[in-house]
């Protein structure tokens, strides 16, 4: 199960016929109480679609009671029309489960530049609307799956993921994304609930925090959306007043799982890898010092062909401005999948001691400037990721 494995919550996931392919498309999680507290993270990139426009509104009074997504289409770059259709959504799910559309988050995945059919829209959400009406059945692991499946573009497989806290509180969440995976989030769409009791503030705080270390450090292709949502509902239907630290910690750990997921599903990868920069001087350098390298084509491409080049490793850490990094660029440690195959800048053990056959490659590159570190994951580039997203089309 996951969003519906904390109490209070239903969700429906159905075809509304936005898909060429015919599969799920719409789904609508609701928060069925007694509390309709929520957090949201948005995607950084100014350029933002319709739904993220009407949800930042709805997020002024950190209240929701459900969400409606669908895939099969951005509506990003729609104009006018395209946030009307946003907006009848919301009014649509808001009929349906008797709330107000004020109250409702929309989200959208696809393709930018095309228009929704709303007639398919309001149709996906008058059938999910129904299925929500049964709530055995809409609490249901069944229900929460089919919700996580039809948010799914290019995606392989749906990604869940659960915490039980032994204070009596559920955590569930369900995350989309298969590629443009950078950070401010990535081209992702996740949807967490709660039975906890909390304030809107608090989940802010804590749902900030876990994005930060987790969503914000995955960056596939260094590529960033244009409809990135994170949102974390609470029910409190579970009556337990939460501790703020065990929440945040469990949050972060759920979190983390999806983010794995995300990354082990990334558009034709053959590689998953984990870059830890150690020893530097804030965390913040860390990551600037992780990302450049988790951006490097070159590196990536060699991590394909199973080659351990070290040498595009510290080539794309010497990008970095001296004023956003602090290091010595010839006292720098690299070791690929636990090999020492660079020591103060200089070979140590032989790279063909290094086994990159495994899907897991581990990068840790100690810059030993301080006592920070962070890790960033990424990986591969391949022939597979050029060949499908030269040919993706929602």
């Amino acid at each position: 199960m996951s969003v519906t494995a904390p109490a209070g919550f239903a969700a429906a996931g159905v075809t509304a016929g936005l898909k060429k392919s015919g599969g799920l498309d719409l789904a609508i999680v609701s928060n069925l109480g007694p509390l309709a507290n929520a957090a949201t993270v948005f995607t950084s990139n100014r350029c933002k679609a319709n739904p993220i426009i009407w949800s930042q509104q709805v997020m002024r009074d950190g209240r929701v009671s459900a969400i409606v997504l669908n895939s099969g289409g951005a509506n990003c770059y729609t104009g006018t029309i395209g946030f009307q259709t946003t907006h009848a959504t919301a009014e649509a799910v808001a009929d349906q489960l008797q709330v107000s559309a004020g109250d409702v988050l929309v989200c959208s995945t696809g393709l930018i530049g095309e228009q929704l059919d709303l007639g398919k829209l309001t149709a996906g959400v008058l059938d999910a609307g129904l299925a929500l009406r049964d709530t055995a059945a809409s609490s249901s692991a069944d229900a929460g799956l089919a919700a996580a499946q039809a948010i799914m573009t290019t995606d392989t497989r749906p990604k869940q993921a659960t915490r039980v806290s032994p204070a009596g509180w559920t955590i569930g969440g369900m995350a989309k994304g298969a590629g443009m995976l950078a950070p401010g989030l990535a081209t992702m769409l996740v949807v967490i609930t709660t039975d906890a009791v909390l304030t809107s503030a608090q989940l802010d705080a804590a749902l900030r925090e876990a994005t930060r270390v987790t969503f914000d450090r995955l960056d596939s292709d260094g590529c960033m959306s244009t409809n990135d949502t994170v949102s974390l509902l609470a029910s409190g239907a579970s009556g337990v007043d939460a501790d703020p630290a065990e929440f945040a910690a469990a949050l972060t750990e759920l979190c983390r799982d999806l983010t794995l997921q995300l990354q082990g599903d990334a558009e034709g990868a053959s590689h998953d890898v984990a870059i830890t920069v150690r020893n530097s001087a804030s965390e913040t350098e860390a990551v600037t010092v992780a990302r450049a390298v988790s951006r490097s084509n070159l590196f990536k491409a060699a991590i394909y062909g199973n080659d351990p080049n070290w040498g595009r490793v510290l080539a794309a850490v010497g990008t970095i401005p001296e004023a956003d990094a602090a290091f010595d660029p010839y006292g720098i440690d690299v070791a690929i999948n636990g090999i020492q195959v660079c020591t103060a800048g200089e070979p140590d053990q032989p790279r063909e001691l290094v086994d990159l056959a495994p899907r897991a490659v581990s990068v840790v590159i100690d810059l030993h400037a301080g006592t920070a570190g962070a890790t960033i994951w990424t990986n591969d580039l391949t022939h597979d990721y050029v060949e499908e997203n030269s040919a993706y089309s929602s």
